[in-house]
């Protein structure tokens, strides 16, 4: 894991889910998926919005050619943990990679935090919408 995402979770667990940085007053999850080859643990902060039901993050990595690893890790194993604020739930990941749904919701990232239309414009990869469904 890197640094950057080591100091990330760990004001995450200090502050109740609350960090600072680029994530300052947005909605910050943590996401433990399977390493997809090693089968371990692998934890990433991973921005989100809520859907009626289900909370919905995307796989940007900042608009870079290729998806995070951890988008990589919950195709091969869709069940995931997810950390919002001081809970943490087993919730099952479903990628939604075309459509009208996808648009619609990117669209609604957007709203919520600017940067992520910058992404779009930086690949030319359709980047991937992940819905998360909480189990309680």
């Amino acid at each position: 894991m890197s640094d950057w995402n080591a100091s990330i979770i760990e004001e995450f667990h200090a502050n109740a889910g609350k960090v600072g940085g680029p994530f300052e007053g947005h909605d910050l999850l943590l996401l433990t998926t399977t390493g997809a080859k090693s089968g371990l643990p692998r934890t990433s902060p991973v921005a989100f919005i809520r859907d009626q039901d289900r909370v919905v993050i995307i796989a940007s990595k900042a608009g870079a050619p290729t998806s995070p690893d951890w988008y990589h890790n919950l195709r091969a194993n869709p069940e995931v943990s997810v950390e919002i604020g001081t809970e943490t739930h087993k919730a099952t990941a479903t990628p939604i990679t075309e459509g009208p749904e996808r648009d619609r919701l990117y669209a609604a990232m957007v709203e919520v935090m600017p940067g992520f239309a910058e992404y779009e414009q930086k690949t030319d990869r359709v980047i991937p919408v992940v819905s998360l469904a909480l189990e309680d």
